[in-house]
């Protein structure tokens, strides 16, 4: 088996959170490879994140299960993902 790069939106509570301490967060909960930050609107700034994991079954749901379980994290959605 391959593993599979999976990028995350990630969408923070409100404008007030921390992206730093979020980004430590995150890098703390999954072997992150990059996290850029991009602006959506009225203050609002969603964090991508690019995450490499193994091609089996249930590990795209383990890495939303632990961003959603971050404090400050209102959403984290897969929006893309490919084999590498």
């Amino acid at each position: 088996m391959g593993n599979v790069a999976l990028f995350i939106q990630v969408m923070p509570e409100s404008p007030d959170v921390d992206r730093e301490a979020l980004k430590k967060a995150i890098n703390e909960k999954i072997p992150v490879q990059e996290i850029r930050e991009e602006p959506i609107g009225f203050g609002l700034v969603a964090l991508k994140v690019a995450v490499v994991v193994p091609d089996s079954e249930g590990q795209t749901d383990a890495v939303e299960a632990a961003l959603l379980g971050i404090p400050g994290v209102e959403r984290a959605e897969i929006v893309e993902s490919t084999l590498v």
